[in-house]
């Protein structure tokens, strides 16, 4: 884990966003697609963490991304070269376009000043979205990635953000994957080797602090 004084010196509100991925009503919500991913980012509390630091960027002035991923009611330009979209399309819930399924899920509040981007294809919020060139004309330096899932989407957003020369946070008690086992397996040893890992509350003491800093 760094230091506070390392970690308050990445959190610069000036130069961070703060980034939820996939944090909507179809994948973590009460009527998820994936109900299993659902149960472990709600009973193990990663989504109120989330909307606890969703709360405190919204008050201490860093920019904050919703990525959310969803599909055509035609499915086209949807990817079907991997088992895991062709599973996804013959799910009873849809992440459709418009529909309740991709609304940014409660407890996380979206303001107006956040940014939602949607996606219909891919696997990554990154890779061919929006998302990069907003962080780049934010004047974006540093990256906090939470939401879900361990498995696929939190790994490519942070490599991603990497490659494109961002330096990625991640709050590891923010972030959610199936098995309750893999996440922290995931975290040590493949995260912690490219991002700097630390946890929400730690997160949280540096924004309030530079909140402070602001005022005083």
């Amino acid at each position: 884990m760094p230091s506070y004084e390392e970690l308050s010196e990445l959190l610069d509100p000036r130069t961070t966003v703060l980034l939820t991925v996939e944090c909507q009503e179809g994948v973590v919500g009460a009527d998820s697609a994936l109900p299993e991913l659902a149960a472990e980012a709600r009973s193990g509390g990663v989504l109120a963490r989330i909307a606890r630091l969703v709360a405190a960027a919204h008050e201490g002035g860093v920019q904050v991304v919703h990525a959310v991923a969803e599909r055509r009611p035609d499915g086209r330009g949807a990817n079907r070269n991997a088992r895991l979209f062709r599973a996804a399309a013959r799910l009873p819930v849809q992440q459709l376009a418009g529909t309740p399924a991709v609304r940014v899920a409660a407890p996380i509040e979206v303001a107006e000043e956040d940014l939602v981007v949607r996606r219909l294809h891919g696997l990554s919020p990154l890779q061919g979205t929006d998302v990069d060139p907003l962080l780049r004309n934010l004047g974006c330096r540093t990256l906090i990635v939470t939401g879900v899932s361990a498995n696929v989407a939190v790994p490519n957003a942070v490599f991603d953000a990497v490659n494109r020369g961002y330096t990625a946070v991640v709050p590891a008690d923010a972030i959610a994957g199936v098995p309750s086992d893999y996440t922290p397996a995931m975290i040590r040893h493949t995260l912690a080797l490219v991002a700097t890992v630390a946890t929400t509350d730690e997160v949280l003491a540096c924004l309030k602090r530079a909140r402070e800093v602001r005022r005083a």
